[in-house]
């Protein structure tokens, strides 16, 4: 059984960390892309991850941050789909219809509507409605670029950096597969009302019609977004989200070699995901998944649990280990007050770390008594000492 081992472990090695294991799978999936990483959205079980760390220009996927700025600010009332911008000559000129990129086709010196821009975006990848929304909101390009790197930092995307509103090369520019997952989870977690502009089929402006660019959206997958990108040197991205019987997907994929690759790819990797895995729970809501030790108080362990039921979307086929342990700073120390975040249960397929779910303790902790800190800080000491000396003996010479 998964839970008495846990328990067993901790009880034998008062160590930051437990275990448990049992079979479960791993579906020895490749793919095509040079980074990829894709997501279960209820669990945030990570299915799929290669070089998912590793920066590449963002291209037009740029834009779905620029969507966030925007959505934020229509969310909080700082503006309105009726507030209305003024096309520039730069924004004209840089991503209007002399620019021959993506356009929504802007006329010069027109004032254009919130909502008509965020359509540009989401449907069209518009770089004209990028550049008048980041005009418009923060005075210039430049300085929504700055708002646009703050606002990723807020997200958790921790070395993304973005120079543009639009993607369009400045040698700057950077995200992680990783990122953009994080990144479409925010808008579509954070803003369900504005979302589904990404999948609307089409979008009119002064009377040239524009089908939407994302490719999944007629494949009867599910898709409902997001975006796609191109750099001349690192190939095709895309960035898409799927919801089928239940179940929703994130997927980030780059370094594709054609427009058409990518859309197969896309395509492919989504259905694997789709179908290949089941979800498991592991433990109930509320359950008591380990204990933490606590030095100083009136009780050497507090009970750890999560906020809600702990699942996670395994393989079918193919068997592979699950495993996982619980982190935390090791010792805590008393007083320890209850329903305190104390630490993480991380779950692994193989080496593959599959989701982290907080962990919160149960009851609180006084302080103990003088002689009983005492006690404990000698503890402390000579398991410090023991670790310590375990440590130096593993490390390589």
């Amino acid at each position: 059984m998964l839970r008495p081992l846990l328990r067993l472990l901790f009880c034998i090695m008062p160590l930051a960390t437990g275990a448990f294991a049992a079979d479960s799978g791993t579906a020895g999936f490749v793919t095509k892309a040079a980074q990829a990483y894709m997501i279960e959205a209820a669990t945030g079980t990570v299915l799929l991850a290669k070089n998912e760390d590793q920066g590449f220009s963002p291209a037009s996927l740029a834009k779905l941050m620029t969507m966030d700025l925007v959505f934020e600010a229509v969310t909080k009332g700082q503006i309105t789909f009726d507030t209305e911008y003024p096309v520039s000559e730069y924004a004209w000129r840089t991503g209007g219809a002399p620019s021959r990129t993506a356009t929504m086709f802007a006329s010069l010196k027109s004032r254009v509507r919130v909502e008509d821009l965020i359509k540009g975006v989401a449907i069209q990848g518009a770089n004209d409605s990028c550049i008048i929304l980041a005009e418009g909101m923060a005075g210039s390009e430049q300085q929504f670029a700055v708002s646009m790197t703050r606002r990723a930092r807020e997200l958790g995307m921790e070395t993304a950096e973005f120079g543009n509103s639009t993607g369009l090369p400045d040698g700057k520019s950077k995200v992680t597969a990783r990122e953009m997952v994080t990144l479409a989870t925010a808008l579509q977690q954070s803003y369900p009302n504005l979302y589904p502009y990404f999948a609307q089929p089409d979008f009119e402006w002064n009377k040239i019609f524009q089908r939407n660019r994302n490719p999944l959206l007629g494949l009867d997958l599910g898709a409902d977004g997001l975006a796609t990108g191109f750099t001349e040197g690192e190939g095709y991205s895309i960035v898409a989200s799927v919801e089928r019987d239940g179940r929703r997907l994130f997927l980030a994929l780059a370094g594709i070699d054609s427009d058409k690759e990518r859309t197969e790819e896309a395509k492919r990797v989504l259905e694997w995901g789709l179908t290949a895995f089941e979800n498991r729970q592991i433990f109930a809501d509320k359950e008591v998944i380990g204990a933490a030790s606590v030095y100083g108080g009136t009780s050497r362990t507090v009970d750890l649990v999560a906020k809600a039921p702990v699942s996670v979307y395994i393989p079918i086929s193919n068997p592979d280990r699950l495993s996982a342990r619980i982190v935390y700073r090791w010792p805590l120390t008393a007083p320890v007050e209850a329903d305190t975040q104390a630490g993480a249960l991380r779950i692994f397929a193989g080496s593959r770390l599959l989701r982290e779910v907080p962990l919160y303790t149960v009851q609180a902790v006084g302080e103990g008594s003088l002689s009983s800190r005492a006690v404990d800080a000698m503890l402390e000491l000579g398991e410090s000492l023991f670790f310590s000396w375990l440590w130096d003996k593993s490390a390589p010479g």
